[in-house]
Formats: C-alpha cells, sequence, structure tokens
C-alpha cells in the first residue's frame, strides 16, 4: 500500500480537479491515462512527453511497472521511479490504472462500489477517494501529547473541562 504522505496527497487531489476541470483523458494513451495524467502533475511534463517516455518500454503502465528494474537507465522507468518516489507501489499503480483497490473503494462517498477505469468521473472519483484514505491513515499516526502541550496534567485538563459545582 501507498505511503501516506501530503505529496502523494496533493497529487491525487491536483490531478482529480485538473480532471474534472477538462485536462485531456484517454485511457490507452499513456500521457492522458490515469497514470499519465498523475504523472503530468507531479512531473510537469506534457502528455506528449509522457507518451514518448513510456513508448521506450513495453506495454501500459501496470506491465512497465512490473517490469520495472532499478539498474536499467531506460526512460519509461524513470516515469516508474518517479511515482514510487511519490509513495506508490507497483501494486498501487497498477490500482490506479484499473480503479480496483477495494480499500480505496471502501471511501467512495456513496461507499464501495466498483468502478470503470475509462470513466473520467470514476478516475476523479477514486483518485479523491485515495487521497481521503491517505489523509486518515496520516491523521492516525498524529499523537497529541495535551500536556506537555497545555503545561498541565491530565488531571488538570479534565478538571478544566468539567469543573465541579
Amino acid at each position: 500500500m501507498a505511503h501516506p504522505n501530503i505529496q502523494l496527497v496533493e497529487a491525487l487531489r491536483n490531478t482529480a480537479k485538473r480532471l474534472r476541470d477538462g485536462a485531456y483523458y484517454a485511457w490507452g494513451h499513456h500521457g492522458g491515462c490515469n497514470c499519465g495524467n498523475l504523472l503530468q502533475v507531479i512531473t510537469s511534463m506534457t502528455k506528449e512527453e509522457i507518451l514518448a517516455y513510456a513508448h521506450t518500454g513495453i506495454g501500459e503502465w501496470t506491465e512497465i511497472a512490473e517490469d520495472y528494474c532499478v539498474v536499467t537507465g531506460a526512460p519509461a522507468y524513470l516515469m516508474i521511479t518517479k511515482l514510487e518516489a511519490l509513495g506508490l507501489t507497483v501494486t498501487d499503480i497498477h490500482n490506479l490504472e484499473y480503479l480496483e483497490d477495494r480499500e480505496v473503494l471502501n471511501y467512495l462517498p456513496s461507499g464501495f462500489r466498483w468502478l470503470k477505469r475509462n470513466v473520467r468521473e470514476d478516475v476523479i472519483e477514486y483518485f479523491e477517494a485515495f487521497a481521503i484514505m491517505l489523509e486518515e491513515k496520516m491523521l492516525r499516526k498524529i499523537n497529541i501529547n495535551y500536556e506537555e502541550l497545555l503545561g498541565q496534567s491530565k488531571f488538570q485538563i479534565e478538571s478544566a473541562a468539567y469543573p465541579q459545582p
């Protein structure tokens, strides 16, 4: 599962916004598909530049990701490296293309349902649900020490919140 971080959440949200605002979308186009649109956000490359890099590898993003090798210098693998540096795993890349991570789908506004990989509105919903899920995971890791924060003991904090008559 993806490593939750602010940059990944922002990239997912920005990609969803671009798609909602009418950015080019074509599931069969390496530069305009789900991962291609995310790469446009994180690299500031055009869909044509991404397409040119992708054509140095073989297959779809999911196949390029599965064949990924850190030793090779092929440009297509540079794109996978960018996605991994953002916190995504090879499995996440596959799931972004096919919109099929069940954990993410549980975060859809209307609850779990299967989405279609090549429907713009479904892609937007998936990216937004993924961002919400990652945010919630980050929030769960935050541990606030109220005593240290307020310079008071837990008893003093509770007493102030619930004064005795």
